[in-house]
């Protein structure tokens, strides 16, 4: 279901990981034209990162593939532009939130369509795992133990 805000319509969807959460947005431009989305124009197949290009952003080479590889197996580079806003966590759990966002409203465009490939590659499962809570008594992280004295 696509939604309509100000003539822009657009499909949204929220992708976490660890303490990062990314709320992405696939906006669909005219031919040849190009989305205003805050002051910003998105032609398609350019990626916004919280209002900064995809080539302004010190990503290495191997995450931008990562980044867009829901986009890649769905055959979608060229058809979208992509404005995602994230926030939380560290870079890698930034990523992968950014890369399960993508993924996720991919699967609201067309179900039958892209949800067997984005599933077989696991781009739909939320990675569960979280950092572990602290114990008392260790003196400091999770599972460090207190020095004992030597005599």
């Amino acid at each position: 279901m696509a939604k309509k805000i100000k003539n822009l319509s657009y499909y949204e969807a929220v992708g976490r990981r660890k303490q990062s959460v990314a709320r992405v947005r696939l906006y669909l431009p005219k031919k040849g034209g190009e989305v205003l989305v805050n002051k910003l124009g998105i032609k398609a197949g350019e990626i916004y990162i919280n209002g900064k290009s995809l080539e302004k952003r010190a990503l290495k080479s191997y995450e931008k593939n990562f980044l867009s590889l829901p986009l890649t197996l769905t055959k979608n580079q060229d058809r979208f532009a992509v404005s995602i806003l994230v926030s939380g966590g560290g870079t890698t759990g930034q990523l992968d939130a950014m890369v399960h966002g993508i993924a996720r409203a991919l699967e609201i465009v067309d179900k039958e369509a892209y949800r067997p490939m984005l599933k077989t590659n696991g781009l739909l499962t939320r990675d569960p795992r979280k950092k572990e809570t602290r114990k008392v008594g260790t003196g400091g992280k999770a599972r460090r133990m207190k020095q004992s004295p030597k005599r």
